[in-house]
């Protein structure tokens, strides 16, 4: 089962393309839930975001997928995702999770060491780093962090996030050499978003 994760995960551009062979406008869909699933709820955040976003965007750039549709698209699931994903934190708390243990406490810690350092930045910020993009809303639900404040930030974040990754695959997923080296590439997009991560584990380390 791993092994088949790190290979969709390596090869998204195989498993887009069979997707959308397969599903034709239904990959309109199954992208939104994806993404909603990613950013919505707290034990799917291993599924792509980033990566993901950067092959939609070179698959649109070849014509596959409407590129002003899957923004649209993708940016509302990501808006929804984190509504929900702070409803379930604001209703639920966070014991309920830690008594199930479906999310390690490190996640948690880590993200409300974001969240007391960054305020409601956080839900802006977090959109670009992994794991904790999915358990800063919830956790701003924990913390009771007022809606429309969490919403403005929300839907900010959502469409920068959204935006740039999906330029990004537009512009430059298309180029040969990045085609012929897209596993790489993924790597590389997931080990810079987690950049920040490593870099805030250290300083609190330090302090």
């Amino acid at each position: 089962m791993i092994s088949y994760f790190i290979d969709v995960f390596l090869h998204l551009d195989k498993y887009l393309g069979e997707i959308i062979r397969n599903f034709g406008s239904m990959t309109y869909v199954i992208l939104f839930i994806i993404i909603f699933l990613e950013t919505g709820i707290v034990i799917t955040h291993f599924l792509p975001g980033d990566s993901l976003l950067f092959i939609v965007g070179a698959f649109a750039a070849q014509g596959a997928l409407n590129i002003y549709l899957v923004f649209l698209i993708l940016t509302l699931a990501a808006i929804i995702g984190d509504s929900v994903n702070y409803a379930i934190g604001n209703y639920f708390g966070e014991s309920f999770f830690k008594k199930k243990k479906w999310v390690k406490k490190e996640y948690l810690e880590r993200t409300k060491r974001f969240y007391g350092k960054y305020g409601g930045m956080t839900i802006f910020m977090c959109r670009f780093v992994p794991i904790v993009r999915t358990i800063a809303p919830f956790v701003a639900g924990v913390s009771k962090m007022k809606y429309k404040k969490f919403f403005m930030y929300n839907v900010g974040g959502a469409i920068c996030w959204v935006s740039i990754f999906l330029t990004a695959g537009y512009f430059f997923g298309s180029i040969p050499f990045i085609k012929e080296n897209l596993s790489w590439i993924i790597v590389g997009i997931v080990l810079l978003s987690v950049v920040p991560v490593i870099v805030e584990y250290f300083l609190y380390k330090k302090k």
